[in-house]
């Protein structure tokens, strides 16, 4: 190597030089920036579009779930529901994996065309879990989630948003009742309980007092009393009193034979029962309660859910703006490629 007179080398680059380069090969990077555009151009024409659709779901209201607490009073002994056990219940069949299985099984797969049906099954549900999912809103709005579901048809978008909300709502509201309906057979079966040991315990309390009676029928019958005596004054008072204790004899024997036999022959003491009567109606109403489906409801759509009208995929602005930049520089590469091999076959020779 040697210097000139200026101290730069031949080999030296000279910016103003290679601008001037450049600037003479500009149909060349024209040309190459124009083969990305089209191929860019190209992608985007023949790529199937996907359009998305968002549905929002937000807490029940309190008159939404007014069927689930219907018998669950303070004395009941079974805890009201509240809009966020309801709503919690619908999250969880929301984001449940059977369901997410299911629905993949069922509409998912039976949508797709032969020729992607044959990929690998762990590959198909990756796809499907990047088409159909559901995520939190953002951290200040807790209960706002959103359900998004991608697709090459934006009417099929929507009708899968719908039905997968409304397969997570039929989830939740099935698993609700079958708890209502659970803790209700189990109140009316304690219910029951208490009602068998009510009857027994006036069964037993009849057979006491017709031994109390026969007792104070052999008493009257020994002193020959066979009708109540005849008192007047405030004796009269204290031994009416007395007829229900020590001194039942005195109703005489003939009144006592004829409820001896009255009481032997009753059939059923439940009307001599008052506190039967409740527990009888608090039976028959968890017995007989039960929740329709229609008539509550676990969500609500926050807004409405509309057909999309432009796809999200591609993106056909950005590709472009790819497609020019990338072959813009693959451009100026390939220029500068085009001089320095110049300059050295200029240098060399």
């Amino acid at each position: 190597m040697y210097r000139n007179a200026s101290g730069s080398r031949p080999d030296d680059v000279d910016l103003f030089e290679v601008l001037r380069g450049l600037y003479a090969q500009k149909w060349l990077i024209l040309f190459v920036t124009t083969i990305f555009i089209v191929i860019a151009a190209v992608y985007v024409f023949f790529a199937k579009p996907v359009y998305e659709v968002k549905l929002f779901v937000i807490p029940p209201t309190a008159s939404g779930i007014a069927n689930f607490n219907y018998g669950r009073t303070e004395g009941s002994g079974l805890e009201p529901y509240t809009v966020k056990d309801v709503y919690d219940v619908f999250l969880r069949s929301l984001q449940a994996e059977s369901l997410r299985s299911d629905f993949f099984e069922a509409y998912y797969l039976p949508a797709l065309a032969e020729g992607r049906r044959n990929k690998a099954r762990e590959k198909l549900y990756d796809d499907f879990s990047d088409d159909v999912f559901v995520s939190q809103k953002s951290k200040q709005s807790p209960d706002l989630y959103v359900l998004t579901v991608r697709n090459t048809d934006p009417a099929t978008a929507v009708a899968w948003a719908r039905t997968y909300a409304e397969k997570a709502k039929d989830v939740a509201t099935l698993e609700l009742i079958k708890n209502v309906i659970d803790e209700a057979a189990v109140r009316a079966r304690n219910l029951r309980q208490q009602i068998n040991t009510v009857r027994e315990s006036g069964q037993k309390t009849r057979e006491n007092l017709i031994i109390q009676l026969k007792e104070a029928l052999r008493v009257a019958e020994a002193v020959g009393l066979e009708k109540p005596p005849i008192i007047g004054g405030a004796l009269s008072a204290e031994l009416t009193a007395s007829m229900s204790g020590q001194l039942v004899y005195m109703r005489g024997a003939q009144a006592l034979r004829a409820e001896i036999h009255n009481l032997e022959q009753r059939k059923s003491d439940d009307p001599f029962l008052e506190s039967l009567r409740g527990l009888q109606e608090r039976y028959a109403f968890y017995k007989g309660l039960d929740v329709v489906p229609k008539d509550v409801s676990v969500y609500r759509v926050d807004g409405s859910i509309e057909q999309p009208s432009s796809p999200v995929k591609p993106r056909v602005s950005l590709l472009l703006a790819l497609g020019l930049l990338v072959g813009f520089i693959v451009g100026v590469a390939c220029a500068l490629a085009r001089y320095f091999y110049r300059k050295r076959l200029v240098i060399a020779g």
